[in-house]
């Protein structure tokens, strides 16, 4: 599994990083953390706001900081 985060390394940005690898720990999931912060590469995705987050490469939020249980529930 793959998360991705997709933000240019904002407040918000880092608070999401934070709150996916706390989601995946508390899964106990074996999964890569990637951070997109190349604008072009975060436009392919179809994203004009960030924060972002994409699982697996689907976009799942989009301009805001959901909190681990949120996460968990997308992971599952």
């Amino acid at each position: 599994m793959k998360l991705q985060i997709l933000g240019t390394g904002c407040p918000k940005c880092k608070k999401l990083t934070e709150n996916a690898e706390a989601a995946a720990k508390a899964l106990e999931l074996d999964c890569e953390i990637e951070k997109v912060t190349d604008i072009n590469e975060i436009v392919k995705f179809g994203v004009m706001m960030t924060p972002a987050l994409a699982i697996d490469g689907q976009v799942k939020v989009v301009g805001k900081v959901p909190g681990p249980d949120e996460i968990q529930q997308m992971l599952t």
